[in-house]
């Protein structure tokens, strides 16, 4: 459940007052550790969305000239070039139908 910002506001006033946190909680209807998030928060109790902040494009065509060049590269060091997750790098080569061939150390 989100709380509006404004009983947000109100809560972290109460005990900035210097009422106790279990005592807003009581005359609030919200959690202890909801209220010591809030006063976390310092100022910004604006409610902000979870998840990505931004979308993630990976350049196919960039990750296809690489692995054609540096074959012997792993998964993890191409997410990292990239700045995506190993399971995005995964699902582009086998969508590219590209598969990693590694030579056998001898």
């Amino acid at each position: 459940m989100q709380y509006s910002e404004d009983l947000r506001r109100r809560v972290v006033k109460y005990v900035r007052q210097g009422k106790s946190k279990a005592e807003a909680a009581r005359q609030f209807g919200v959690s202890r550790p909801t209220i010591y998030e809030w006063l976390a928060l310092g100022d910004n109790l604006s409610s902000q969305k979870p998840g990505p902040k931004k979308a993630y494009k990976l350049d196919w065509v960039s990750l296809r000239a690489g692995v054609d060049k540096q074959p012997e590269k792993m998964i993890t060091e191409w997410a990292k070039e990239f700045g995506v997750v190993p399971g995005t790098i995964h699902y582009a080569m086998h969508q590219m139908r590209l598969s990693r061939k590694k030579s056998v150390a001898v």
